[in-house]
């Protein structure tokens, strides 16, 4: 018997699983983006392509407390373990603690895949930290590991860095008041819950009829998925819909139904200053095609400038794609009507999606991302003409991303007020944000990622 185990194949699923884990760690690679190619590299059926995504996903989400497991049933720091092997102990804990995996099958299929990416050796130690960590569920570890008896408990219960933590209580505070212990814990479980896919009908392009699943509650263009795969939606396929965070689709919609002014040329040119990958260019292009506009777009990496080419190919409404900086754009001042700011943030109101940001994120990042994210506003509102607005928007609630670069601009400016972006967009509920007139999307209010949206109109 452990000649046959010593020359087992590797189950593919978890071997596919494993290699989104490593490159995350070696290239720095987002699970989301590289899932698609791996599961295509194993030739995966759909059954097991769902398999390894929740795996990998999972996995990714729950490292936090998994590896103070891991570090509870190992004779050895973690930072001795060879990093192939613990990214495969990792895969096993979730198997065992996060999934439906009968626990012989969980222990025994994470050690043939130790066996194939470290030694003989190698394997055993893992049966054995493995056989440990079985000997309890998922409760059972948090309140071993995480009793709650340290303010820090709360980094290890659900999985999310002591600064991210610290964070999110910040920017629930200013909408709860003092008490947000509940919200918080809300929140932080919404961020390792998997979310459902959400597709976009383009307005003129495509219908929600026509697109598989259910109607989403706020955005009139969208629909969730249960599962399958979204690019086998033809009009996925054909570029009429796409795949779209409910939230993101709200940004666009705010924007588009922000107040202008009634002059016939008051509404013809629109910008998306930071327009990579495209999403929201794409919703915005087809909802200035409905009024007689045209939305350009800026992007200062040419690859994804390219990324929001190939998504705007084939709509009307698209007046081009630039390379540029958003800071510096060759375009006239007061020579745009509507102006999306979609700033590079932290993201962390998208770990659901991006479970690895959490790790990957500092909070040193924080300070040159809030000196851009003003740089891109200021920029905005030199190119708007008086009467025209801009919407600024963040994939983040962290305050200082958030009303932190709103009031700096305001501060600095005389020709500018805050509108109230909520009854821009009044089907949506409890969505106060942090500055009177901002809205604040929630994963576990809204069930969608926590976007932060502040409308700003230039008066002079």
């Amino acid at each position: 018997m452990a000649e046959r185990r010593r020359g087992a194949p590797v189950d593919a699923p978890r071997r596919a699983a494993w290699e989104v884990l490593k490159a995350v760690r070696v290239d720095d690679a987002y699970a989301n983006l590289v899932l698609p190619a791996v599961v295509a590299h194993f030739d995966l059926e759909a059954r097991d392509a769902a398999f390894t995504t929740e795996l990998a996903s999972g996995t990714l989400r729950w490292r936090g407390l998994y590896d103070a497991v891991l570090a509870a049933c190992s004779d050895r720091s973690l930072a001795r373990i060879d990093a192939k092997v613990l990214d495969a102990l990792r895969l096993g804990t979730h198997q065992l603690l996060g999934m439906r995996v009968p626990t012989h099958a969980a222990i025994s299929t994470t050690v043939d895949l130790v066996r194939a990416v470290g030694n003989e050796g190698a394997a055993g130690f893992a049966n054995a930290v493995l056989r440990k960590v079985s000997a309890h569920d998922h409760d059972a570890w948090v309140a071993q590991v995480a009793p709650g008896t340290s303010p820090r408990d709360a980094e290890v219960a659900f999985s999310h860095p002591a600064w991210i933590v610290d964070e999110l209580r910040r920017a629930l505070g200013p909408v709860l008041g003092a008490d947000t212990t509940t919200e918080l814990g809300a929140l932080l479980r919404a961020d390792n819950e998997p979310p459902k896919v959400t597709l976009v009908a383009r307005p003129g392009r495509a219908t929600v009829a026509e697109l598989p699943g259910d109607p989403t509650p706020y955005s009139p263009y969208g629909v969730t998925l249960d599962g399958g795969r979204p690019h086998a939606v033809p009009a996925v396929a054909e570029g009429r819909a796409g795949v779209q965070d409910e939230g993101s689709q709200l940004v666009a919609i705010a924007l588009a139904r922000a107040d202008v002014g009634p002059e016939p040329d008051a509404d013809r040119l629109w910008l998306d200053l930071c327009a990579g990958p495209g999403g929201k260019s794409a919703l915005l292009a087809a909802l200035a095609a409905e009024r007689g506009a045209r939305l350009l777009a800026t992007e200062r990496a040419p690859h994804r400038a390219g990324l929001v080419a190939k998504g705007l190919r084939g709509a009307d409404g698209v007046a081009g794609v630039l390379v540029a900086d958003g800071r510096r754009p060759p375009l006239r001042p007061g020579s745009v009507d509507r102006v999306l700011v979609d700033a590079p943030c932290t993201g962390l109101g998208a770990l659901r999606r991006r479970p690895e940001a959490r790790w990957r994120r500092r909070q040193d990042d924080l300070l040159e991302l809030v000196l851009l994210q003003r740089a891109l506003l200021g920029s905005a509102l030199d190119l708007v003409r008086p009467g025209g607005v801009v919407l600024y928007a963040t994939c983040s609630p962290v305050l200082a991303e958030t009303s932190g670069v709103v009031t700096s601009v305001l501060d600095a400016r005389r020709d500018v007020v805050v509108e109230d972006v909520a009854s821009v967009v009044p089907e949506v509920p409890d969505c106060a944000g942090p500055l009177p007139g901002t809205v604040q999307l929630w994963p576990h209010r809204h069930g969608t990622d926590a976007m932060f949206l502040a409308l700003l109109r230039r008066t002079s």
